[in-house]
């Protein structure tokens, strides 16, 4: 089925460069943080991150749209082909929509997905220079304008959005023995998934929800967007949390705020890892995983207190991607071990938190 694009649209940015191309999907205006992503395939899965609520997407691979978006079915209470109920982008940004899909799954083109979710999108401009820009300049404040139309700039870091993507009541999922207590602050579905695979019951609880004095077995903390130190309650609970010394295991927002929770800072990226393609190596081997990303902040390992040790780093840049305790079962990374979409080397990691939830039970 044909999916036209119409309409002049430009992505505006803080600096005051101008990209003009055409319009896709919902005819509306977006401003939020622009950022980029290098993976080839994926969107209907980078969409539906709640890592991405705030920000504009600029996807670098050029076509985009070919194989459509599939259907919502649901498979233990979770969207079997989303990471979550909804876009949570502001906009997308891409150099060539196609406007022909093909794919035995698909029941949507992505156009008419975005325009049912009110999300804009712009086609026909050079992803590449403005890829670059974001490079040499940093991560900037943008705007998806439609012809005629006026709207602001928005910074999505001025304000809690883990507040605003987090659930906000607890829910159980699976019927396992082994308790684990997810602290959602913008969860993957696939996080869930992959707990579930494994035969554990998974307590998801909102972010500011007080699980020091409850009963699990194991702690895990989410992924999610926006700066890690605007979740004050999650941080306390944590630091609490630390003092019971049960297993702890943290993705991504976990990671930082495992770093916050025990007494170390974190620092916000120029432009972040987004992708599935970043070189992570375990410290002090010569072991690299090709990992998914997506994140625009990150630990500062030079504030990390005493028995806390670096467990992974980034190939590229030599950031951190990774904290683990050296005598408590705390640890967490950086990267999406869970993938969707991304290589699966690291699943490995749910396996080994399992483990050591089993043993000290």
């Amino acid at each position: 089925m044909g999916d036209r694009t119409s309409g002049a649209v430009s992505l505006v940015l803080k600096d005051g460069s101008v990209f003009s191309g055409t319009s896709f999907g919902a005819r509306t205006s977006a401003a939020g943080e622009v950022v980029f992503n290098t993976g080839m395939v994926g969107y209907p899965e980078s969409l539906t991150d709640p890592s991405y609520a705030g920000q504009i997407l600029v996807l670098t691979y050029p076509l985009v749209g070919n194989y459509g978006v599939p259907a919502r079915e649901v498979e233990e209470g979770l969207l079997k082909h989303f990471e979550s109920s909804k876009i949570h982008v502001k906009g997308l940004v891409v150099a060539d929509y196609s406007t022909e899909h093909n794919h035995w799954s698909a029941k949507s083109s992505l156009s008419e997905w975005m325009k049912a979710e009110g999300i804009p999108g712009i086609t026909g401009i050079d992803t590449r220079a403005l890829t670059k820009l974001l490079r040499s300049h940093g991560t900037m404040l943008g705007k998806i304008v439609q012809s005629g139309e006026k709207i602001g700039f928005y910074d999505p870091n001025k304000e809690n959005l883990v507040a605003n993507v987090s659930p906000k009541k607890v829910e159980i999922f699976g019927t396992g023995k082994m308790r684990i207590l997810l602290v959602d602050t913008g969860c993957k579905n696939n996080i869930i998934r992959s707990f579930l695979k494994r035969g554990v019951k998974v307590i998801r609880v909102p972010w500011d929800y007080d699980f020091t004095n409850k009963p699990y077995d194991g702690l895990f903390i989410a992924n999610g967007p926006g700066d890690p130190k605007m979740c004050k309650a999650t941080i306390q609970h944590l630091s609490q949390a630390l003092g019971q010394e049960k297993p702890v295991f943290g993705i991504c927002l976990g990671n930082q705020l495992l770093a916050l929770a025990a007494g170390g800072d974190t620092y916000k990226l120029k432009f972040g890892h987004r992708g599935q393609n970043q070189p992570c190596t375990e410290a002090g081997t010569k072991r690299c995983y090709i990992t998914s990303q997506n994140h625009g902040f990150a630990v500062n390992m030079k504030t990390m207190p005493k028995g806390w040790k670096e467990w992974f780093v980034n190939a590229n840049d030599g950031t951190n991607e990774g904290i683990i305790h050296a005598s408590k079962p705390f640890f967490s990374v950086q990267f999406h071990p869970e993938a969707t979409p991304g290589p699966v080397d690291t699943t490995w990691l749910f396996d080994r938190f399992l483990r050591i939830v089993r043993e000290g039970r």
